[in-house]
């Protein structure tokens, strides 16, 4: 077994699921499970000013090798998994030389992860995956992340010829719950700029995500007795559903791709006198982003009209924005993952991301990070494995850019 395997699964073992409507900073405590295990691992390997603070950020250093000044580079992936599926007592399969055929997750149950359904299985036949027994979410992301990291450093502080200048290493909570860097305090990290590993498929780079906001809806209805509420009911379900049905339909996440965006109904529940709404915006691009929130508060506007001012109340905030106008202008970061993806024989498949990462934060924190595969795939669920050695060639690129960023 590699190494960043053992570790990869030593860590999907801890239960570190974030959730959402907490109070507490993580939102889990059992984020701090993992957080200690990386805070004692980080030493054991011998990195310096290894700590693990107040909010359950770990961090680290590793010494520069070299006699020349270097920029300092930062590696950072999150902790927690998402609130989406379970996290607890994850049983990771290693399946070797995968043979393309179906693969039973869960004999009990009769769980099987199938190209029928997941056709990009098939790209992965004799590679080694790492699969779910289909009750849980696996933990690739991104404790895939996690290990390549952890692996890379290893493999640094193993081999004292490699040259790097000084190297950051972050562990994030609540991620998942958009919470990851709320209290990161870039100024002590002291990078000078920083690649999250919380990708996906192997080759892909990303420095360009979605523009974020979240919408937060109480209907306020009257409820009436159905057989003598002619023109005295307001439903606020039926409100709910009149509000939905202004926003487009061919911009719900369903009916979109690539670089469009999207309005996505999160939940939706209540009776007939009460009832709330969440919603998620999203969009590549600034300008149709901001026309999507224009336009949901219109459609606020007319059902207030239609019902009566102070029926609907939307609370419309922004929660995240595109890093590539903050990474843009820094082309040497971009070009020096190009150059350690190529060195490691892969050719960079340049992706905006239809979701956001710390680095999306981070980058309007004044710390450019862009974003690195891991290996992991169908994020999120039951069905969520891992490739091996994608995951390894993680490690391999972290190596390389910690290489590269040391050149005179």
């Amino acid at each position: 077994m590699t190494d960043v395997l053992d570790r990869f699964l030593r860590y999907v073992k801890i239960d570190t699921q974030s959730a959402y409507n907490s109070d507490a900073y993580p939102s889990t405590s059992k984020q701090l499970d993992l957080a200690r295990l990386l805070e004692q691992e980080l030493t054991h390997l011998g990195l310096e000013d290894v700590v693990l603070d107040e909010y359950g950020y770990v961090t680290a250093a590793l010494p520069s090798n070299v006699n020349h000044p270097t920029q300092t580079v930062g590696f950072i992936a999150h902790m927690d998994t998402s609130p989406a599926a379970s996290g607890k007592d994850v049983k990771a399969q290693v399946i070797e030389n995968y043979d393309g055929e179906d693969i039973l997750l869960n004999p009990e149950s009769g769980i099987h992860l199938s190209p029928k359904d997941f056709p990009g299985l098939q790209k992965h036949v004799s590679k080694t995956l790492v699969v779910t027994d289909g009750t849980t979410l696996l933990g690739a992301d991104d404790k895939a992340g996690i290990a390549a990291i952890m692996s890379a450093m290893a493999t640094l502080i193993e081999n004292p010829e490699i040259p790097h200048g000084r190297i950051r290493v972050g562990f994030t909570p609540d991620e998942e719950v958009g919470a990851g860097v709320d209290y990161f305090d870039v100024p002590g990290f002291a990078a000078d700029f920083a690649y999250t590993l919380d990708g996906g498929p192997v080759g892909e780079f990303a420095y360009g995500n979605f523009n974020a906001a979240g919408a937060a809806i109480n209907i306020n209805g009257k409820s009436v007795h159905p057989g003598d509420s002619k023109y005295k009911l307001i439903n606020a379900l039926q409100v709910a559903i009149d509000f939905h049905n202004l926003l487009p339909v061919f911009d719900r996440p369903e009916n979109t791709e690539k670089r469009e965006g999207f309005y996505h109904l999160v939940s939706l529940s209540g009776e007939a006198d009460q009832a709330k709404m969440e919603y998620i915006i999203r969009d590549h691009d600034r300008e149709k982003f901001e026309q999507k929130k224009v336009l949901m508060q219109k459609a606020a506007n007319y059902v207030n009209a239609l019902y009566g001012e102070g029926t609907f109340e939307l609370d419309l905030k922004d929660q995240y924005y595109n890093m590539l106008e903050m990474v843009s202008p820094h082309p040497q970061v971009l070009d020096i993952a190009r150059q350690a993806y190529r060195n490691v024989g892969i050719e960079p498949v340049e992706v905006a991301v239809r979701g956001g990462t710390d680095g999306s934060r981070l980058s309007y924190m004044g710390l450019p990070t862009p974003n690195i595969f891991t290996g992991g795939y169908n994020y999120h669920g039951r069905f969520e494995y891992l490739v091996v050695e994608e995951m390894e060639l993680a490690r391999e690129v972290v190596v390389e850019i910690a290489r590269l960023a040391a050149q005179p």
